[in-house]
């Protein structure tokens, strides 16, 4: 790729040959991401194209400050949770305890004999709102505050489905033992 510099000060000029380049270097790694948010492919390249425009809506604003692959990942996220929070209706829950039932030891413990691929299957499964929480704690790293604040859902409402996805992943991982037992 020529100077990345360059090609995002092209890009802030509206330099449609900078904007391909760009695009074309991107695109496969955002999808990547995309996939890992969305239910499926379809999904994934909407938002996938949304992102793009909003990068390049708001390219001026990059600085040079930071690592531009973290600004445009930045950006692809919070385009996935805008189009997931306009889909889905948001549910609160009184009280976390009810749902908080695994340790993460007890879900490691089933993963050790499963390849990545395996896994990365499992997640793809799980319901949308469960898998968005899920990857934003354990992919991106956020809190359960700062799920709460971009989401617009209580932290009980986050921690809620965070355990609720780990128990379907764990549910799911058990299943997926007795299988390779009863096959073996």
């Amino acid at each position: 790729m020529k100077d990345l510099n360059e090609i995002i000060l092209q890009c802030q000029k509206n330099n449609p040959k900078a904007q391909k380049i760009l695009y074309q270097n991107f695109s496969p790694w955002l999808f990547g991401v995309c996939i890992q948010y969305c239910k499926d492919r379809t999904e994934a390249e909407d938002n996938l194209q949304e992102g793009f425009i909003k990068i390049f809506n708001n390219i001026h604003k990059f600085r040079f400050e930071g690592v531009f692959e973290g600004w445009i990942r930045r950006i692809m996220v919070n385009t996935i949770i805008e189009s997931f929070r306009k889909k889905n209706p948001v549910y609160f829950v009184d009280s976390i305890e009810d749902y908080i039932t695994e340790t993460y030891e007890d879900l490691e413990e089933n993963t050790s004999v499963y390849s990545t691929k395996e896994l990365l299957g499992l997640i793809e499964s799980l319901p949308p709102k469960y898998k968005l929480v899920f990857n934003l704690y354990a992919l991106e790293g956020l809190s359960h505050q700062e799920i709460s604040d971009v989401l617009g859902i209580s932290v009980g409402t986050s921690k809620s489905n965070l355990s609720r996805a780990r128990k379907i992943l764990k549910d799911k991982l058990t299943d997926k033992t007795q299988q390779k037992i009863q096959t073996a």
